[in-house]
């Protein structure tokens, strides 16, 4: 393993050299279908459906969010799968004129079994944005296309090289990284049981899981019946009925405080909506 403070044997200034889609529908594909290599690295992420390739020899199964390594020298071959309902979609890079330490020239480190990437949620929907954004630029033909072409390669080639290198170290904080839905929403409600007396926007969480505010919405409501934004509310006011009935002595504004809310009118408002009495005739009643 390189030492992870000096991977870089130059300063990273690649060459950009081309992208392009490409789309098989088990009828007909666009670019290269030969069996070949090149001198210089190629990259093909799966933006959608799933496709097959030769490579080094050996079939492989791609699917959306993989991404493929070509480093050169490498043998592969995009193959038609007859009758596909799902086409492969796919975005295909070229770069040349960096080095990394311990690799050849134009190299980028692979997975031990193979030069296939099955990216997790927050590497996937980083790529996924990068290509989009590759997408839309190249098509622009605007005034400093290669540079911000060149400035997108920059940033998928470090995510790569991350990916396949272990951090320096280990950060505390809010990371919600996983494909497994109830995995999300249980991390999202332990988020919320930690960290309720703070500010939290659906626009934050969704930021910190690399996804829509709507998609995670629709996950969240999809396991539990119920918005992330609701369930936040639903822990805050229960936990201020828990301070009042428990005598605590902090005004109506400082119980708001307590639980989240700046506003001491909005929180009476939803405290009386969820428990049918304004939170002062609860700690009355607990007197």
């Amino acid at each position: 393993m390189c030492d992870r403070k000096s991977i870089f044997a130059e300063e990273l200034n690649p060459t950009f050299l081309f992208a392009w889609k490409g789309i098989r529908d088990g009828k007909q594909q666009n670019g290269r279908d030969d069996y070949h290599s090149h001198d210089f690295l190629e990259i093909a992420m799966v933006l959608a459906g799933r496709g097959r390739y030769r490579i080094d020899d050996k079939i492989y199964e791609v699917s959306e969010g993989d991404l493929l390594i070509f480093n050169p020298g490498v043998m592969h071959q995009a193959l038609i799968i007859k009758g596909n309902e799902t086409p492969s979609v796919e975005l295909f890079i070229g770069a040349t004129d960096f080095h990394i330490k311990c690799l050849p020239r134009n190299c980028l480190p692979v997975p031990e079994d193979g030069c296939i990437i099955h990216t997790g949620a927050e590497l996937r929907q980083r790529l996924l944005r990068i290509c989009t954004s590759m997408e839309a630029e190249n098509a622009s033909y605007r005034k400093g296309r290669y540079y911000m072409m060149k400035s997108y390669l920059v940033q998928m080639l470090l995510l790569i090289i991350r990916e396949q290198y272990e951090p320096e170290e280990k950060h505390s904080g809010f990371a919600l990284v996983s494909t497994n839905k109830k995995y999300l929403v249980e991390q999202i409600m332990h988020y919320f049981e930690a960290h309720y007396s703070e500010k939290i926007s659906l626009d934050q969480i969704a930021e910190n899981m690399y996804l829509s505010p709507f998609y995670v919405s629709k996950i969240f409501k999809g396991e539990t019946g119920n918005t992330p934004i609701r369930h936040l509310i639903d822990i805050r006011l229960s936990r201020a009925k828990e301070l009042l009935e428990n005598g605590w002595e902090g005004s109506i504004q400082e119980v708001a405080a307590k639980v989240g809310y700046e506003d001491a009118y909005h929180f009476s408002k939803l405290f009386k909506k969820k428990y049918g009495m304004p939170p002062s005739q609860v700690r009355r009643r607990a007197e």
